[in-house]
């Protein structure tokens, strides 16, 4: 098959000779395959982060939560009401507040949530985080995570003290009446450990019961909000709209997308920045493919204007030189797509290794706790990737094109 004129001396141009323009020709296709490849890698690796980070989030939150920013009075009333919506699978009150806690000799201030068992199970099913101890929270007793139970040095059937905002509100009412009375913390006996995933939740969350949790805060029969599950968490925005109709303000329903929002308002703005700065490694090699044009149209000019002379119209000549550009950019491309490939099937080797050779922790699980880099692939991240890298390579060849098409016959052809 014959191929096209212009394609022909494309594709010949693009040939090896031993020289420094081969040299920038091969520098622009590897410039380009690493930019695409850094490009494919970390926005896969950054898309992986976030899902993974999403299904932990959702697994240890509920899908939204009724509030009024104090305190609710009439819970049950709020729960029958959330229970009427088809999309909702249950509903349950809890009350979740900073304490400050005592152990060893260690004041931390853990959120302490306080729950109802069975209604919580409907919403957060917390008994299957569990790894230690039973999921009991009879009399004063409390559930830790994981994380915190290590810097603490805690176990199981050990003893913490709890001061909440009842001791401080009792210790204030004393000093106004001028008593000297010695308030005392209550102290809970820690029943079971629980593991979600997120260092976040692990290192500062204890778990008790909402009579525990209402006597501490003081809130007699009130909670500080209703926690709902619904049957598809991605529709939680029009679950929500239904139930602000409904409730009456200040009371009303926020999804775990506007609880966590500046968290993946962070990893989009950092999606968006790295494509923004990779993009520009693309962007230097075509510069590279650009200077290469240049020196071939400097030294293919005799042959330029003998092909004019010939007969050869400008846009062929155009042509030419575009088609260059467009085959260094698919060639990069491809290659760049078989790199990130290979790295991303091999990222978790890759990290073991760097990490028994080198002792550098690329990937901590002791902070991200994932067990794994995690990775997903968007079929239409990488499409843009491609085509953009090809573009900017066909950009880059038009100025050189653009001048060898206007070369007159006469001009390279006079010292012959």
């Amino acid at each position: 098959m014959q191929l096209p004129f212009s394609l022909f001396l494309a594709l010949r141009y693009l040939r090896p000779r031993r020289s420094f323009v081969s040299v920038i020709t091969f520098l622009s296709v590897l410039g380009v395959s690493l930019g695409v490849a850094v490009l494919v890698i970390v926005l896969s690796v950054m898309a992986g982060f976030s899902h993974e980070l999403e299904k932990k989030i959702i697994g240890f939150n509920a899908h939204l939560v009724i509030s009024n920013g104090e305190i609710l009075h009439r819970p049950q009333d709020l729960i029958v009401l959330a229970e009427k919506d088809p999309f909702v699978v249950g509903a349950a009150p809890f009350v979740s507040g900073p304490v400050m806690v005592e152990y060893a000799s260690r004041i931390t201030t853990p959120i302490l949530r306080g729950i109802n068992l069975d209604m919580e199970e409907k919403v957060i099913p917390i008994k299957k985080f569990l790894i230690a101890g039973s999921y009991d929270l009879e009399g004063e007793s409390v559930i830790v995570g994981e994380e915190w139970a290590k810097h603490t040095d805690a176990y199981l059937g050990d003893k913490v003290l709890i001061y909440a905002p009842r001791h401080f509100q009792a210790f204030r009412d004393n000093f106004q009446k001028g008593k000297q009375t010695t308030i005392l913390p209550s102290e809970f006996t820690i029943t079971g450990i629980f593991r979600t995933g997120l260092y976040e939740y692990d290192s500062s969350y204890f778990i008790t019961s909402l009579a525990n949790a209402q006597y501490l805060y003081s809130l007699g029969n009130g909670v500080h909000g209703i926690s709902i599950r619904i049957k598809d968490p991605l529709a939680a925005s029009k679950v929500k709209e239904r139930l602000n109709l409904q409730l009456q303000p200040p009371v009303e329903a926020l999804t775990w997308i506007d609880q966590n929002r500046p968290l993946f308002s962070a990893i989009a703005i950092e999606r968006i920045a790295m494509t923004f700065i990779l993009f520009f490694i693309i962007i230097v090699a075509a510069f590279g493919l650009c200077s290469t044009l240049i020196t071939i149209t400097v030294q293919k000019s005799k042959e330029i204007g003998l092909l004019k002379a010939l007969g050869a119209r400008d846009d062929q000549v155009l042509a030419i030189f575009i088609l260059h550009g467009l085959v260094v950019g698919i060639c990069g491309t491809l290659i760049g797509l078989l790199i990130a490939s290979l790295a991303l099937y091999y990222r978790n080797s890759f990290r073991d290794f760097i990490g028994r050779h080198l002792g550098i922790d690329l990937f901590s699980a002791d902070v991200y706790h994932f067990a794994k880099i995690p990775m997903e692939i968007d079929p239409l991240l990488v499409a843009g990737i491609s085509l953009g890298a090809m573009t900017i390579c066909v950009l880059a060849a038009w100025i050189p094109a653009m001048n060898a098409a206007k070369l007159t016959p006469a001009k390279a052809l006079r010292y012959e």
